[in-house]
Parts: C-alpha cells; structure tokens; sequence
C-alpha cells in the first residue's frame, strides 16, 4: 500500500511512552515527525503541514481535501470529510470524518492515546486478543458495527467523534453531523434542482481527467451522464462484479456507447483469486468479507493518472436501499430497528452454517451492537437512510474506494458532497420508493441514457456465467481455511457444516445461492485471520 493521495499517520496523546511511540512509528510505513509537543505526537508518512497555525494553536487534517482557516473540529469534519488534530494550550482535540470514511483507529494504554490510520501498528501495544463480538458482526452482517475491529483493545473512532484531552484528563466528545442537527424537512426539491446541484458539485472536478467506472446501475450512468454533459475528459471501465451474470458489462457498453465514451472491460483471472481474496483481506484488516472481485480493477486505478468518480452512497440517499417495505411500514421504533437489521444482515443459509449456541450468541450481540450503532437516528425522519450509510455505506462498501483505490489514487463520491447530500437527505422515502425519484434525476440528466436496460429494474439475467468465486482455486481456498476454522473454534460451526467441510473442497459446490456464498466468505475471512495471527485453539463465549 502507497499513501500517495493521502498521508499515513500515527501517534500519540497525553503522557505517552516514548519507547511505544518508537514501536508504534517503526511498524507502519515510513515517516517522519510532523508535531511534538509535551501531549501531542503527530507522525505522517509525507509532509503535513498544519492548515491553521497561530501561536500555540495548530490544526492538522489527512484527508484528500485539505481545509482552509480554523474552525471547530465538527465542522471540519463534516466540510471535508476528514479526521485531524486539532490543539490549543487548553484542549487537543483528534477528531474523525463527520461519516468517518477515513479510518482512524486508537488504543488507550495507562495514561496515554495511541493512534494510526491502520490497525496493525497498533497490534504493537495491544496486541492480539480476538472482539468476538466485531466477528459475529462481520459475518453476520458482513461488516463490524460501531466501533469495533476484530481485536478487542484497538478501537475505529466513529463518524462525528472526537477523542479530547483537557488539563490532562481524557474524555469522547460525540457530536450531531449537520444532518442530524438540522433536520432536512421534505422541501420539494425537484429532480431538475438537485441535477443542478451535482453539476455544480462538479466543478470541484473541472479540468481533471476522470474515470467512471460505469455498471448497469443508476448511480455509474448518472455520473457518467453529467460528467459527458460538461464536456470532462472521461472515461469508463468496467468489471464483473462476480455475481454470475455479468449482466452490468453487457449493460455498461450500451450507456458507453450512447454516452460516446471510451469504454474497456478489466478482466479477471479465476485461478487469481485466491491470491486476490487475500490481499484484499489483509490490505482491509480483515474488516468485510466484500471486495475481493475489486482487486484487479483496483490496481489498474493506481495505472490510471484519472480520478475515480465512486456512486458511494447514492442507493441509501436516492432510492432507499437496503430499506424494506417493512421497514417502511413499521409502527413502533423496535420493528422499525429489527427490520432494518434484516435488511442489512445475510439471509438464512440453504442449511445451519453456527452451531445452535453460537447462532443464538451471535444474532443477541448483533442486535445489541446494531441498536447502540443506530440509535442517535432513531426518530430522525432520515432514520432509514442514515442508519444504511452510517453503518453498511460506511464500514463496509466504502472500503473498494478509500481503501482499495485509495490511497494511491484519488477518488471522488459526488454524492456526500454537503450540497448534494443535504438536498438528497431532504426529499422523503416516500417520493424515492420503488425507484421514482431516482428515474425522474436520470431522465432529467439524459433521457436517452435513462431509458437503457438497468440492473436495478431487470431481474433476470441475459445470461448465466461461472462464478470466480465458487471456481475450483477459489474452493480450494475456502476449503483450506474453513478447515482451520473448524480445527481452531470447532464449537462455532454446525454439526451439518463441519460434515461439508470433512468431504472437501467440491462439497462447497453446494452453495450457490447469494447467502450461502456470503456466510461461505465471511467465515473464510475468519479462518484466513485465524491463520495470519496463528491461533491454535479458542472458546467462543456461547461456550462459557
């Protein structure tokens, strides 16, 4: 990983071991100190230069948009998307994002905060102790909720909070986004209105080369339509995204092709797989069981010179995805969470994949760590929506763009753009369900390219293709680290799995239904940790 576009960085707050830091520095990339006060260490991996400085007061930020003048740490967050550090002689303030895109992950250790953009620098003062509870969140609903990772010491500072030391004592500050604070109210904003808006977002990108990856969707061909519209360098690339169709390539060449942009098809390579699912694995720190079907798109972005345009969270804010009827329909704020968390969760496997003590263990703490992830929406007339962005958005399909892409290239995500994302929050589900709002925007972009076939309307498939995943490397792969999985945490699996797994690798051919893959993966993620960090035996809380 090449922090090109934006910087690695670590340190420290409060009365810090000197002898840590110097473990915590020497474990990540290179880097050089960028502050050193009597509380304060700031190390990156390129120069960074404090964007407010006056006296003893400094602002730093490490986000691709660097901010402009002083402000309060929210604002920041919330105007640029990005964590930072901000100190007087009276207050240090280290901060995240407003939606935390841009991870930043902390320990607390005797009277002093470390922190680093990656975990595993941190593994150097915490250590290795397993968060049961962030694993049955990542397999269950393919993400870790809150902020948990998969170790129990290292923490994800969340969106919209900030870690704060004042005269030597610590405290979290939690703070309202903007979204949240000033409530949007349906304004009837039409969709010719908010089509001017992303054009106006756009000219953050004039003059810049760009790339977007078109699919079959509606949030690669509305981008694509507006970029067209004034007149940027674009192109498009698209991939398979491994679902057995390849349905969006077919698609894609038809929206190129009207759009009269180049247009090229990255290829991957099934034998590749394995060595691709687990440098994904590793390079996101294990944290989803998504993207492996990304890595080699991923790397020709690094190739590319352009910037990527990413459609990150235009499902939740234009056409409420992931949000179910019954979520729409529910009545008290108990079905309203419940539904949500169905929604978000895998489905029921073909067959039990938990023993019956572990799937009960598993699905308490997955509520319990959904609730206290969501709660500060709940009666937000938003609710749905943000509750999808703060949680699946965030943590688990922002990760292909800020992490994948990212940091060797830029990307850009139009739509959190504060205009954009405020005038979208504001138009109610209702007017967005089954698609309608969403259709009226891309009409209005370019009602040629609108009435093309879409994978967000078509259920069928033009055809069916081999899935890269469920290939025989890629079975042979599962297999392995299911089968150390079973050896280290027997008592997590059933009595049916464990019977798949003792056949070999082709019995997995079984499972070919979207959440059969899924639970495949998510515990294939698990076994592959297992293996990295070289646990032999362990009891899962169901077993105390």
């Amino acid at each position: 990983m090449q922090f090109n576009v934006r910087p690695y960085v670590c340190g420290a707050l409060g009365r810090f071991d000197g002898a840590l830091l110097d473990r915590l520095t020497a474990a990540g990339p290179r880097v050089k100190p960028a502050l050193r006060t009597d509380e304060a260490a700031l190390f990156s991996s390129v120069p960074l230069p404090p964007y407010h400085r006056a006296g003893e007061d400094f602002a730093f930020a490490w986000g691709e948009r660097r901010p402009y003048g002083a402000a309060e740490w929210i604002s920041v967050a919330e105007t640029y998307e990005t964590p930072g550090l901000i100190g007087s002689p009276e207050k240090l303030v280290l901060h995240a994002g407003a939606l935390g895109l841009v991870d930043l992950y902390y320990v607390r250790h005797a009277d002093a905060v470390y922190f680093s953009s990656l975990i595993e620098p941190l593994l150097q003062i915490a250590g290795v102790e397993i968060d049961w509870e962030a694993w049955a969140s990542i397999i269950q609903v393919t993400f870790p909720l809150g902020e948990a990772t998969p170790y129990s010491r290292i923490k994800r500072l969340p969106g919209s909070s900030a870690i704060t030391l004042t005269s030597g004592r610590f405290g979290i500050e939690r703070r309202l986004p903007r979204w949240l604070r000033q409530e949007p109210y349906e304004a009837w904003t039409s969709a010719g209105e908010l089509l001017e808006i992303l054009h106006e977002v756009y000219k953050d990108y004039d003059g810049r080369p760009l790339l977007v990856p078109v699919s079959g969707g509606y949030d690669s061909r509305l981008l694509a339509s507006v970029a067209v519209a004034r007149g940027a360098d674009v192109e498009s690339w698209t991939t398979s995204p491994d679902d057995g169709t390849d349905t969006d390539i077919a698609f894609a060449r038809s929206i190129t092709r009207e759009l009269g942009i180049p247009h090229r098809v990255v290829t991957q390579d099934p034998s590749a797989y394995p060595a691709d699912a687990l440098e994904v694995a590793r390079r996101l720190e294990w944290l989803t069981p998504h993207h492996a079907w990304y890595a080699p798109f991923a790397k020709e972005v690094h190739q590319s010179g352009r910037v990527l345009i990413d459609g990150l969270a235009g499902g939740p804010l234009l056409k409420n995805f992931m949000v179910s009827g019954s979520a729409l329909q529910a009545r008290t704020q108990a079905e309203r969470s419940a539904a949500l968390l169905d929604s978000l969760s895998l489905g029921a496997p073909s067959m039990p994949f938990l023993s019956e003590a572990a799937a009960q263990w598993a699905g308490d703490s997955v509520r319990r760590s959904f609730e206290e992830s969501t709660s500060m929406f709940h009666g937000h007339r938003a609710e749905l929506p943000l509750s999808v962005l703060h949680t699946r958005t965030v943590r688990g399909i922002a990760r292909s763009a800020v992490n994948l892409v990212g940091p060797e290239a830029s990307f850009a995500a139009p739509f959190i753009h504060p205009a954009f994302f405020d005038a979208a929050l504001s138009v109610g589900v209702a007017r967005k369900d089954g698609g309608r709002f969403y259709r009226e925007l891309l009409h209005a972009s370019n009602p040629r390219v609108a009435a093309l076939p879409s994978t967000n309307v078509v259920k069928q498939p033009l055809r069916r293709v081999p899935l890269r995943s469920t290939a025989a490397p890629a079975r042979a792969y599962s297999h392995a680290h299911l089968t150390r999985l079973q050896r280290v945490v027997p008592g997590l699996l059933s009595d049916e799995l464990h019977a798949v797994i003792a056949a070999g690798p082709d019995a997995l051919t079984r499972f070919r239904g979207w959440n059969d893959r899924f639970w495949v993966r998510g515990l294939t993620l698990f076994g592959a940790w297992l293996g990295d960090f070289g646990f032999e035996s362990l009891d899962g809380p169901w077993e105390q």
